[in-house]
C-alpha cells in the first residue's frame, strides 16, 4: 500500500492518495489536479476511483477536471442530486488491490456527507484510515450552519449521532485523515496536526467530551463567519465546475491595457505588502496579500468582472493564480507588467493611505479621538484583547457595515499584525473614506509595546 496527503495551502484543504496493486484512489481532490497525475506515475499506478466526502463550499471541486484528464468515475454521497458522478450508500465497497474503501454516511455537516473507512485485507480487517471529510476534524468538528438556524439543532444533533455511533467506534487506532486543518473556515478550532487517531480525538478533542445535549446547544449557538463566495460554490461543485484542462493562462497587461479594464470596471487586487500598498497604489484597488488570497478574496470579489493583479515587479504569480482557480476565479485578465512602478511611471493617478506606529497611535489616542476600527474576528478580540474604545467589525464583514463608519473623522483601523488593517483600509479608501490609516503590526506589536487593553 501506498498513501500521500496532498495539502492546498491557505485554504488549509487536505486531499489524498491511495495506492495498491496497480489501481489509486484520489480522495476529495482539489482543482488544480496535475498533482495527482505526476503522484500516479510516480506510483507506476492508475487512478480507478475519485471520491468527494461532500459538496464542498470553501473551494470549487476538482474531481470532474480530474476524472476528465484520467477518465476514472467519481462518487459522492446520494442524498444530494449532483449533475455528475456516482452516488454512494451506507455500506457501499471499493476495491483497490489489497485495499477496501468502505462508505459510512454521515449527514451533519451536509446532508450528502460520507465518511470513507479504509482495510487493508493483507494485514487485517481493523479499520486502518478513515477519512473523514467535514466530519470530524483534530480537535473540532465541523460548521452545521448551512441550512440556516432554524435546522441548526437538526444537522447538530445528526452530525452528533454520526460521529458517536458510526465513526468513534471503528477503534482508536484507526488513523483519522479529515479534508481540512487549522485555518480552515469549515472549522473555527481545528488543531495543527497532519493527521490524528480516533483514539486521540475521543481523549482530546474538547467538543467529543460533550453530551448530546451541549454539543447540540453548543452548534445551536454559534454564528460562524460565513463568506458570501460559499454560496457561489455550492451551485458550482453541485452542477459541476467548468473544465481547465490546464491552469488559465493569463498575460502581463500594459499601463494602458490595465487604464482601459479600470474604466470598464475591472477589479484590480494589489498583493504587495501593507507598507507597499499604503506608499502608493491604482486607486480602487483592493490590498490582498499574497498568501491572504485564499481566506480573503472570495469575500470582496465578485465573479462576473475580470480581475487584474498588481505587484511590485510580477514575481513567481503562479502561486497567487493557482489560490485564484481554487476559489473560481477563472476571469483573471493578467498581471500590470512591470508591476506597480510601471503605473507610476507613466504618471498615472496614485492613490495612498496612512500607516502608524503603535507607538505613534499610543500618543495619538492622547491628544485626538479618531474613530478607532478593530476588524480581527471576534475570537481574537475575546482571546486577546483589544485597545480601548476600538470598535468591532470583521474585515469580510466591513462592506456592510460601512454606514456605521463616519466619513468626518479620521479612521484608524487595527487587526492583529498589519495585513487585514491594509484590506480595510483600501475598502474603505474605494467608498470615498478620505482619512484612513492602518497600524503596522497590529494588535500584536500593541501587546509586544506593553500598552494597555481590555478584555
Amino acid at each position: 500500500m501506498w498513501f500521500e496527503r496532498i495539502v492546498a495551502e491557505g485554504l488549509s484543504h487536505n486531499s489524498y492518495m491511495i495506492g495498491s496493486g496497480g489501481k489509486a484512489a484520489v480522495i476529495d481532490p482539489r482543482r488544480d489536479c496535475g498533482v495527482y497525475l505526476i503522484l500516479a506515475d510516480r506510483h507506476d499506478t492508475v487512478i480507478t476511483h475519485i471520491f468527494e466526502t461532500h459538496r464542498n463550499e470553501d473551494y470549487v471541486s476538482g474531481a470532474p477536471e480530474l476524472a476528465h484528464r484520467c477518465n476514472a468515475p467519481v462518487y459522492h454521497g446520494s442524498r444530494m442530486d449532483f449533475a455528475y458522478g456516482n452516488g454512494v450508500r451506507e455500506g457501499d465497497r471499493f476495491t483497490l488491490g489489497t485495499l477496501e474503501l468502505s462508505v459510512i454516511e454521515t449527514p451533519g455537516h451536509t446532508e450528502e456527507s460520507i465518511t470513507l473507512v479504509l482495510v487493508d485485507t493483507e494485514v487485517s480487517r481493523e479499520p486502518y484510515m478513515v477519512f473523514s471529510g467535514d466530519t470530524l476534524f483534530s480537535g473540532d468538528i465541523a460548521r452545521t450552519d448551512f441550512f440556516g438556524p432554524e435546522r441548526k439543532a437538526e444537522m447538530a444533533e445528526k452530525m452528533y449521532e454520526n460521529i458517536t455511533r458510526k465513526i468513534l467506534p471503528l477503534g482508536d487506532g484507526a488513523i483519522l485523515c479529515p479534508a481540512h486543518g487549522a485555518g480552515s473556515s469549515c472549522g473555527s478550532e481545528i488543531a495543527d496536526h497532519p493527521f490524528s487517531t480516533i483514539g486521540y480525538e475521543k481523549r482530546t478533542n474538547p467538543v467529543l467530551a460533550l453530551g448530546k445535549e451541549a454539543f447540540v446547544a453548543r452548534r445551536t449557538t454559534e454564528s460562524p463567519y460565513l463568506p458570501p463566495y460559499f454560496r457561489q460554490m455550492e451551485t458550482v461543485n453541485r452542477e459541476g465546475p467548468a473544465l481547465l484542462h490546464s491552469l488559465p493562462r493569463t498575460h502581463p497587461l500594459s499601463v494602458a491595457a490595465v487604464k482601459s479594464l479600470v474604466k470598464s470596471g475591472s477589479q484590480i487586487v494589489d498583493i504587495r505588502s501593507p507598507t507597499a500598498f499604503a506608499a502608493g497604489h491604482i486607486p480602487g484597488s483592493f490590498s490582498i496579500w499574497r498568501d491572504g488570497i485564499a481566506s480573503f478574496a472570495g469575500w470582496f470579489l465578485d465573479y462576473e468582472r475580470p480581475v487584474v493583479l498588481v505587484d511590485d515587479f510580477s514575481l513567481d504569480l503562479q502561486p497567487v493564480l493557482r489560490q485564484s482557480v481554487r476559489l473560481g476565479y477563472d476571469a483573471t485578465a493578467g498581471w500590470l507588467a512591470g508591476g506597480f512602478p510601471a503605473w507610476f511611471r507613466a504618471a498615472q493617478p496614485v492613490g495612498m493611505t496612512g500607516t502608524c506606529t503603535v507607538q505613534a497611535l499610543r500618543e495619538r489616542l492622547n491628544h485626538e479621538k479618531p474613530f478607532l476600527l478593530d476588524v480581527r474576528d471576534q475570537k481574537n478580540r475575546e482571546h486577546v484583547g483589544h485597545i480601548s474604545g476600538s470598535i468591532s467589525v470583521y474585515i469580510g464583514e466591513l462592506p456592510r457595515h460601512l454606514q456605521e463608519i463616519p466619513k468626518d473623522r479620521p479612521v484608524v483601523i487595527y487587526c492583529d499584525s498589519g495585513y487585514k488593517g491594509s484590506l480595510g483600509a483600501s475598502v474603505l479608501a474605494m467608498n470615498g473614506f478620505s482619512d484612513v490609516t492602518n497600524v503596522l503590526g497590529g494588535m500584536q506589536a500593541w501587546v509586544l509595546a506593553g500598552y494597555p487593553f481590555e478584555k
